[in-house]
């Protein structure tokens, strides 16, 4: 089979130049490539980690005994013996005078944030903490937009040996309860609000709901984000001002722990159900970050990233990680594209020399659609451009390479929250091919799955992963006996982790995600990926958002039918559906053309931007919504109605 030609190509200097290189010339393969160290770091796991370990010189309390002393899938046991801290890890490597945060928001304003200052507020808060009865393995929460305080409360808390879960204000309080009062947590600590799209959004109500929800609280911390008053009401538990709080003088220090010892918890969406917390541990966390920042994103001193995120988000943890690399990290408040400056995320790049940005697909298709120019900025500082939530069309590719530079490796990432890494990407030293990742990453043993459980390459199968990587969740939440962990990702092949898309492995080493397995359109027995017919239809300038979904129906029939969100002023007439159908007929296949195409008022999400493909199915079905989905959850609960209707509608429809 012949190699297509790739968009692009790695410059020699620059994987000279690179970590991932320097690295390779440490372990003594430095004439191997990308794919021959990937080989072995999946082959020799012992030695891929332990050089890893080495490489980043791990600072142990105590020395490991093996690096995998079990490999078993799930229950694999990694560097048995030692004791460590996350912590003291991600405050170890910057000098005291160097910045440490950049605090952006949407209005242009930042403030810096010196390393110097970050220990010293670390340590006032674990203090804090302390005295306020926090100890090992007790849970600390975050109510909070992604700015430098949450950064602050996490370490402190992992300092501790503590365990850490945050999520955004968006969340309705209910919704953050969900989360919270599953893990039983000591202290919340809470802004009294956040910036988006030019609106400071109040939530100094809904903390004091959130608090009263949570009733094992000891102490609520408050932040004066916004500069709004807190309300005088008697809180649930005491109150303490984060200004109190952050200003102590105290000593930094770290209490070493297991190397498996719960980090933090990180949740699910909770489409359906109450979410699940994924617990990982401080040792897997530390070294996986470090490989995936410091070797694929070649992160390092005087670097600087700026990835939009949420905190409910697992970028969010990858922010905060940044740390772990002696790189300068920007936490940023606010939308990603707000209507006074919808290019605003791009000049903040070039005004603080940003050399890493990330963000998702929807974000770079929403530029090029509405006509937004990066390069009326010195984007010259950016190397990377990130890009994950989904996968990245290969129609975006040549939009980066116009408007934001062709020095710029453009490097697509399929990860999940359930690793809090990703499985595949690319590296200073791999090509990149439109629309592909590059490679798996290094230490993931990546294979497609066919239904009995073969490795395919070439041809679509499950995205599956052989053996354990460090950041594999310790356990769920509330799952004292595995069933859930093991349900969720070893119920379809023993001993192998599924991980619930659908994936081509290529022969040229490439990988091209397909969408979630769980929703493949499966019509007269030929699975189509909707990743695809999404990319082809969002293409058009008079579509703005697409999904299409395939429903079997109770007489057997399958209907398949795509919605559209379309762009101001534009009609659905037969003009604009015959359009739509050809460009999927020419772009894909006959196959693909939908059944109908159906103007709608939006399309669902989770809070972390995911289309809701499954739910938006059973609720077309004509399945209950309490059965199917939580509205708090979904970015737009009314849309969920909405649908529900149609589902309703169609049901009630004479046979």
């Amino acid at each position: 089979m012949t190699v297509p030609e790739p968009f692009s190509t790695p410059d020699p200097q620059a994987v000279a130049d690179s970590h991932i290189m320097d690295f390779a010339r440490h372990v003594g393969r430095e004439g191997a490539d990308y794919a021959a160290l990937h080989r072995w770091s999946v082959t020799d796991l012992e030695g891929f980690w332990a050089a890893v370990w080495e490489y980043f010189d791990i600072d142990a309390d105590t020395p490991y005994e093996r690096v995998l002393a079990e490999e078993r899938m799930p229950g694999a046991r990694w560097f048995t013996g030692a004791t460590l801290n996350y912590a003291h890890h991600a405050l170890r490597n910057l000098a005291d005078d160097a910045v440490a945060i950049i605090a952006l928001d949407e209005t242009g304003s930042c403030y810096e944030v010196t390393a110097r200052r970050l220990r010293a507020e670390v340590a006032s808060v674990a203090a804090t903490l302390r005295d306020l009865g926090v100890g090992k393995g007790d849970r600390v929460v975050g109510y909070l937009p992604n700015t430098p305080h949450a950064i602050v409360a996490f370490l402190a808390t992992a300092s501790l040996g503590a365990v850490w879960s945050v999520c955004g204000q968006d969340y309705a309080p209910k919704a953050a309860a969900d989360r919270f009062a599953q893990l039983e947590p000591t202290v919340l600590i809470a802004t009294d609000g956040y910036l988006f799209n030019n609106t400071a959004h109040d939530r100094r109500e809904a903390t004091l709901e959130l608090a009263a929800a949570l009733p094992t609280l000891k102490a609520t911390v408050l932040v004066d984000h916004l500069g709004l008053a807190w309300p005088s009401q008697a809180y649930p538990s005491l109150v303490v001002p984060w200004e109190d709080a952050a200003t102590r003088t105290e000593k930094l220090a770290s209490t070493p722990v297991p190397f498996d010892h719960p980090l933090w918890v990180v949740f699910s969406s909770g489409t359906t159900g109450l979410p699940k917390g994924i617990v990982h541990g401080h040792g897997g966390v530390l070294l996986e970050h470090l490989k995936t920042l410091g070797l694929h994103s070649d992160l390092g001193p005087g670097d600087r990233l700026l990835w939009y995120t949420t905190t409910h988000w697992m970028m969010w943890n990858l922010v905060a990680s940044t740390l772990l690399t002696g790189a300068t990290t920007c936490t940023y408040d606010g939308s990603p594209a707000p209507l006074a400056q919808p290019g605003i995320l791009w000049k903040l790049a070039a005004r603080h020399r940003v050399t890493v940005f990330g963000t998702s697909p929807q974000y770079l298709l929403g530029m090029a659609k509405f006509g937004i120019d990066p390069s009326v900025h010195d984007l010259s500082s950016i190397r990377v451009v990130g890009c994950t939530g989904s996968a990245l069309p290969a129609s975006a590719y040549p939009w980066v390479r116009e408007h934001v530079g062709d020095h710029v490796l453009l490097a697509s990432i399929s990860g999940g929250t359930d690793v809090v890494s990703g499985f595949a990407g690319s590296a200073p030293n791999t090509p990149v091919w439109a629309g592909e990742l590059s490679a798996p990453h290094l230490g993931v043993a990546l294979a497609a799955f066919d239904a009995e459980g073969f490795p395919v390459v070439d041809r679509v199968g499950e995205l599956v992963v052989t053996r354990p990587m460090p950041s594999m969740p310790l356990y769920f939440w509330n799952d004292p006996d595995g069933t859930r962990y093991r349900d969720a990702y070893f119920s379809s092949y023993s001993g192998v982790w599924r991980h619930g898309d659908w994936i081509t492995f290529t022969s040229h080493g490439s990988v091209i995600v397909h969408g979630r397995s769980d929703s493949t359109l499966n019509r007269n027995g030929v699975r189509l990926g909707s990743a695809g017919i999404h990319d082809i239809v969002e293409r058009l300038p008079e579509i703005t958002e697409a999904l299409v979904i395939g429903a079997e129906e109770p007489d057997g029939g399958y209907w398949m039918p795509l919605f559209v969100v379309l762009a101001a002023g534009v009609t659905l007439d037969d003009s604009l559906r015959e359009q739509i159908k050809e460009a999927i007929r020419t772009g894909a296949s006959p196959r693909h053309v939908p059944d109908e195409i159906l103007e709608v008022p939006g399309i669902p999400h989770t809070r972390t931007g995911k289309k809701l493909e499954v739910p938006v199915k059973r609720l077309l079905q004509g399945t209950p919504v309490e059965q199917v989905v939580n509205p708090a959850t979904v970015d737009a609960p009314t849309l969920i109605d909405y649908y529900a209707r149609l589902g309703a509608a169609r049901k009630d429809r004479p046979a």
